[in-house]
């Protein structure tokens, strides 16, 4: 029997199911399985490098907690207007994909250094260095990692102070009046939330919190003032994470606390630049 060729339409449409299912099959992937990210800043040098693009799978944490150490992607917990205009086009189009209450949103790429319950401390160890202390120690992990007092450790109103000025940014002479307000209080600490928070000349682009992130706790309530310093009460579902490259990573110690669903998953290779290619962390 004579078998009948198709039609130049119907290996269009052929085509055309063969690009939609694999569409589908990648959009499957991209929200389950793996997704990768760009890497804009310098927060985890040298363990990663600016512009590195680091290939995440998504299934570990359901079937385990990021351990202390575990170096993890998550959502920013507050839409980050700066970090969204380093985005390339590709890993805009990517983030199309998320969960729609993380528009704005973008992936951080930190170092776990604390869990749900962990008292987290900065202090100078035996070789005159500052080391995270969890629970009294530091971590075999963290050992070789030098982390600074900054941030709340320093400040320990100032995840207060980020909060109430994300929500006054909008009304511009409020914002300023607190802005001014604070600066009659300490003129670095006041320096310090309007270069996070921005919203004004020359800062126009900034972070602004999410109303639903810390609703059902207050910060300070987790932070405490001893004899050694700032102590930090991790609270049950959030984590505290901080990059390698203390001096210029923008972590937990400045926007606080990431709720456990924010997580997104490991980064298990970096893929670019190729000369670089290989496992980011042990495990991988």
């Amino acid at each position: 029997m004579k078998m009948r060729r198709k039609t130049l339409k119907e290996e269009a449409i052929e085509w055309l199911k063969a690009f939609l299912y694999a569409v589908v099959a990648a959009t499957i992937i991209r929200l389950f399985v793996f997704e990768t990210m760009l890497v804009p800043t310098g927060s985890m040098i040298p363990t990663i490098n600016i512009n590195d693009r680091l290939f995440i799978e998504k299934i570990t944490y359901t079937v385990r907690k990021p351990e202390t150490g575990d170096i993890v992607v998550f959502w920013s917990p507050f839409v980050d207007e700066r970090a969204q205009q380093m985005l390339r086009l590709f890993d805009k189009f990517m983030d199309l994909f998320a969960p729609a209450r993380f528009k704005g949103h973008v992936k951080y790429v930190k170092r776990v250094v604390g869990k749900p319950g962990d008292v987290i401390q900065i202090k100078i160890d035996d070789t005159g260095k500052y080391r995270v202390y969890v629970n009294g120690t530091i971590p075999e992990s963290l050992k070789d990692i030098a982390y600074l007092p900054d941030g709340v450790f320093r400040y320990p109103d100032l995840w207060n102070w980020l909060i109430e000025a994300s929500k006054l940014r909008q009304n511009q002479s409020a914002y300023r009046e607190y802005l001014q307000q604070l600066a009659k209080q300490d003129p670095l600490a006041a320096n310090l939330v309007f270069s996070i928070v921005g919203g004004m000349y020359p800062v126009p682009l900034g972070i602004v919190f999410d109303d639903d992130v810390y609703e059902s706790l207050n910060p300070r309530d987790f932070i405490k003032q001893t004899d050694e310093g700032i102590s930090i009460i991790v609270p049950e579902g959030f984590y505290f994470m901080m990059g390698d490259n203390s001096p210029e990573s923008f972590d937990s110690r400045y926007f606080g606390f990431v709720p456990v669903d924010h997580i997104i998953g490991k980064p298990i290779l970096r893929i670019w630049p190729f000369k670089n290619f290989g496992p980011i962390q042990k495990g991988s």
